[in-house]
C-alpha cells in the first residue's frame, strides 16, 4: 500500500510538474521569457502620463477653458468615453472612421473609444430632444482617442474642449463660439498676433460648385479631397478628384476656385449675393462687434474633414502656420436627424490640448499655477500636535496646506520647501509650543509673520 501511495504521489508530482512546465512554455510564448524581460515603463505609443508638474499645466489649461465657457454662458456636460461603433460610423467623417480604436465586448457588441465628442452630443440631445429648452449652449472637456500617424502636435490620445450651440440658425452662434475660444487664448497669454482664425463656408463652396456645373453627387468627395490640400501633393488630389468621377476640365475649375481671396471675388463668380455669402458677411460683421476682427480671415481653402459640416467652417492656426490647427469647427444642420432625432441645427468647436501647449511652450509661458501652498513641518514628535493644529487653522482659512508626516531637521525641511510648489512655510520647534505662536515665512521675500495658535 505504501509503495503504491509513493508511486501515485510520484506520478502526481510529475504530472503537476509537467502541467506547470507546459503552462510556463505557453506563457513564454504569449508574453516572452518571463525571467529575462520586464514590462515597459513607458505609456503605450501616442498616450501620455501626467506627473504632478504636468497636471499643474493641464489644470491651468482646463481652468482657462472652463472660465471662458462659463463667462459666455455655456453649461458643462460629460459622457461615457466608450461609444457604439455604429454611432461613430454614422456621424464621423471617413478619415476618422479609419482611426477608431474599436473592440467587441463579451456580449458581442461593437464598441469604440470616442475619437471626438460630436456624435456623443448628438446621441444625448436626440435622447431628450423633446424635453430640452432651445437654444442649448453646452461645453465639455473630453478625452478622445484616434489611432493615427504621430506627427508634431498630434497624439493618439488628447483632451479636447468642445463648445456647442444647438437650436439656432443664426450665425451669432458661430461668432459666439469663436469669441469664447479667443477669450480662453487671451486667458492663457495668446493674442491675435499669435493665432488667427481662417473661415469659409461649405454652403458657399456648394453654391460655387453648382455655378461651375459640378453635380451635387460629387460635392462630398470634393470636400474630402480638398481638405487634404497641404498634407498631400496637388497631383494626388487631382487623381482623387478624377477617380471620384470629375473630368479634367472640372478638376481644373476646382483648383481655379481656390484662388478666390475675398468675398467680393466669390460674389462676382456667383453673379450676385447668395444665402451662403450673406451668412459669411454677417458672421464677419459680428466678429467685428466682438472686437476680434484682426484675428479672423476669410480663406476659401478651409473645408474641415468631418462629413457632418454643412455651413460656415473655421480653423485656428499659429500665425506662421507651423503647427496643426489650434481649434476648429463649424455648422452642422443634421446633428440629431442623422441618428433618428428631429432636425436640429447647431455649431460646434473643438479645441485640443496638444497644439496650444506647444505654442505656449514656444512662447515661454508654459507653466502651472504659481506656488501658493503652505508647508508645515516640525522638529520633534512632541510638536506634531501643534503642527496639526496649525494645518487645521490655515485650511479653515481656505489655504492649501501640506503637513509633514514625520519630524525633520530645519535644514532638511527648508530645502524641501524650496524645491516644492509652496509660497510659505511654517517650521515648529519646542519654543513655538511654549509660546503658542508660530512664524509663517514667505519663501520669496523671506519675511515672517506671527500666527497665534488657539
Amino acid at each position: 500500500m505504501c509503495a503504491s501511495r509513493e508511486r501515485d504521489r510520484g506520478l502526481t508530482v510529475r504530472g503537476r510538474r509537467g502541467l506547470r512546465t507546459s503552462r510556463e512554455k505557453k506563457e513564454r510564448g504569449l508574453f516572452g521569457t518571463m525571467a529575462s524581460s520586464s514590462p515597459s515603463l513607458n505609456p503605450p505609443r501616442g498616450m501620455r502620463d501626467f506627473y504632478p508638474e504636468d497636471m499643474a499645466i493641464r489644470n491651468r489649461l482646463f481652468e482657462a477653458w472652463g472660465r471662458a465657457a462659463r463667462r459666455f454662458g455655456f453649461q458643462q456636460y460629460d459622457a461615457c468615453v466608450v461609444e457604439s461603433l455604429d454611432l461613430l460610423r454614422r456621424k464621423a467623417g471617413e478619415e476618422i472612421v479609419s482611426q477608431i480604436y474599436h473592440f467587441t465586448d463579451k456580449s458581442g457588441r461593437e464598441l469604440a473609444l470616442r475619437p471626438e465628442m460630436t456624435p456623443t452630443l448628438a446621441r444625448m440631445v436626440a435622447a431628450r430632444q423633446e424635453a430640452l429648452s432651445l437654444p442649448l449652449k453646452w461645453f465639455a472637456i473630453a478625452q478622445c482617442f484616434r489611432y493615427e500617424r504621430m506627427t508634431k502636435g498630434r497624439r493618439r490620445e488628447h483632451f479636447q474642449w468642445n463648445l456647442d450651440v444647438l437650436g439656432t440658425e443664426s450665425v451669432a452662434a458661430e461668432a459666439e463660439v469663436v469669441a469664447c475660444a479667443f477669450a480662453a487664448l487671451e486667458d492663457l497669454g495668446l493674442t491675435s498676433s499669435d493665432v488667427a482664425v481662417f473661415c469659409n463656408s461649405r454652403a458657399l463652396l456648394a453654391e460655387l460648385f453648382h455655378r461651375m456645373e459640378i453635380a451635387g453627387q460629387h460635392h462630398a468627395s470634393t470636400f474630402l479631397a480638398l481638405d487634404k490640400r497641404g498634407k498631400v501633393a496637388d497631383t494626388e488630389i487631382r487623381a482623387v478628384l478624377e477617380e471620384s468621377g470629375l473630368d479634367a476640365a472640372h478638376v481644373s475649375r476646382v483648383f481655379e476656385l481656390l484662388q478666390v481671396s475675398d468675398l467680393d471675388q466669390a460674389e462676382e463668380l456667383l453673379g450676385g449675393e447668395t444665402p451662403a455669402l450673406r451668412a459669411l458677411r454677417d458672421f464677419m460683421a459680428l466678429v467685428h462687434a466682438y472686437g476680434i476682427e484682426d484675428a479672423v480671415v476669410f480663406d476659401i481653402s478651409v473645408i474641415r474633414g468631418l462629413a457632418y459640416y454643412t455651413g460656415i467652417v473655421f480653423e485656428a492656426f499659429d500665425r506662421a502656420k507651423e503647427s496643426r490647427a489650434v481649434f476648429g469647427g463649424g455648422r452642422y444642420d443634421n446633428l440629431a436627424a442623422d441618428i433618428g432625432g428631429k432636425p436640429l441645427s447647431g455649431v460646434g468647436l473643438g479645441f485640443g490640448d496638444v497644439v496650444v501647449m506647444d505654442l505656449l511652450e514656444a512662447k515661454g509661458s508654459l507653466a502651472g499655477d504659481a506656488a501658493g501652498g503652505v508647508l508645515v513641518g516640525f522638529m520633534q514628535e512632541q510638536q506634531r500636535g501643534m503642527a496639526v493644529q496649525v494645518a487645521r487653522l490655515l485650511r479653515s482659512r481656505d489655504r492649501d496646506v501640506d503637513l509633514g508626516l514625520r519630524p525633520e531637521k530645519a535644514k532638511t525641511f527648508f530645502s524641501r520647501a524650496g524645491k516644492g510648489s509652496y509660497r510659505e512655510a511654517v517650521y515648529i520647534g519646542p519654543d513655538d509650543v511654549e509660546k503658542g505662536t508660530v512664524r509663517v515665512k514667505n519663501l520669496a521675500t523671506r519675511e515672517e509673520t506671527e500666527l497665534m495658535v488657539p
